[in-house]
């Protein structure tokens, strides 16, 4: 059966149905491909793995793997696939005078992560194309070929909705009449939004509060990430941001997901309990702040991401700066096999950083 499992195209896995003894074998036998394939192809990521100490003393499936600090893609250029072959250059989000990421994508890693991603979101909204909301403005993806997060995000969710309608103007003011529109010509039908945390919660949920207004868009579905924080100041929780939303526009169904544009494609989706979950391509590994070796369940730590897809650049296994827990495996009240896990912020001093770039209001 495992082997049978093996020979599946990447493209052909399921999206979070595998026990662990099935997963962990595929996923850990591609992740090593990919590692062995960076290390021979990247020679930046091969020095770096020249200097890596012996560091699980606690054995771990996933040993063998060098948990790649994320910060390094912001000052050297980590490819693993000839210049010629780059289609796309995707950038990270910074604050004005900050350095960012560069990912630089092939087409094979770009097919596999439109894929992917197409999986895991009909997961949650199923295999229909949607009418798609996007709570952003139309000027955000103007460039294709070096975009930031922002830009790929917008674009990546969108081809899973149709005939989309942009919730604010260019200046990020809200468009009641393209909003409104589009809940009178879809009302009674399913649909489906897209945006940035941060730019739901400034730019529609306080909008709508500050004039005091409420739209109505029962029978969506939302899927957010990005930018928490960017209103953390604001001390707004999961639970808060969800039943603020609800009063002003009346979404029944709202979607927190984990990602960052190191690992595009691999995102991991929040479930209907509220948990993050691993896909049949994602793993996660908290770490000991000190040690970084790795913790067992319901331990606080660093959060190691594993992936399948980045052929292009070794995104495989990074080293975040967020804080993490892990909850469970295969056991979710929601029905999703696979570890699940939730995010509870970043390390201090780390810098300011999201799915989202920044922008001027």
């Amino acid at each position: 059966m495992l082997n049978e499992i093996k020979q599946l195209d990447l493209t052909d896995w399921p999206a979070y149905s595998w026990e662990k003894e099935q997963k962990q074998s595929t996923l850990l036998s591609k992740v090593l491909e990919l590692d062995a394939h960076h290390s021979d192809n990247c020679p930046a990521f091969s020095k770096l793995k020249s200097f890596m100490p012996e560091l699980d003393v606690v054995p771990h499936p996933y040993s063998q793997l060098f948990p790649l600090p994320v910060r390094l893609f912001k000052s050297q250029a980590l490819k693993s696939v000839p210049d010629d072959s780059v289609i796309k250059t995707m950038m990270s989000s910074g604050t004005s005078g900050q350095s960012v990421s560069k990912i630089y994508l092939d087409k094979e890693t770009s097919i596999y992560q439109v894929k992917v991603l197409s999986k895991l979101v009909r997961n949650f909204i199923g295999n229909k194309r949607l009418p798609l909301l996007v709570i952003d403005c139309p000027s955000t993806v103007k460039n294709r070929t070096q975009f930031s997060a922002r830009t790929a995000g917008i674009l990546g969710f969108s081809m899973y909705g149709r005939d989309i309608t942009y919730a604010l103007n260019d200046d990020m003011s809200l468009n009641l009449n393209a909003i409104n529109e589009f809940i009178e010509t879809y009302r009674g039908q399913e649909k489906f939004i897209f945006g940035f945390t941060y730019i739901i919660w400034l730019h529609l949920v306080e909008a709508l509060e500050q004039t005091k207004q409420t739209i109505d868009l029962t029978d969506s579905t939302l899927i957010h990430g990005g930018g928490w924080k960017k209103i953390e100041s604001r001390q707004i929780s999961k639970t808060n941001f969800k039943s603020r939303l609800k009063n002003v526009s009346k979404i029944p169904r709202i979607h927190n997901y984990y990602g960052m544009i190191e690992q595009t494609g691999s995102i991991f989706m929040e479930c209907e309990q509220g948990h993050f979950h691993c896909s049949s391509w994602s793993e996660v590994i908290m770490r000991d702040f000190k040690t970084l070796q790795p913790l067992k369940n319901n331990k606080v730590g660093l959060i190691q991401l594993i992936s399948a897809l980045p052929h292009s650049y070794p995104g495989h296994s990074i080293l975040s700066e967020d804080i993490g827990i892990k909850l469970g495996e295969d056991d979710c009240p929601c029905g999703r096999k696979g570890t699940y896990f939730d995010v509870l912020g970043r390390v201090k001093q780390a810098e300011v950083r999201g799915c989202s770039d920044t922008y001027s209001k």
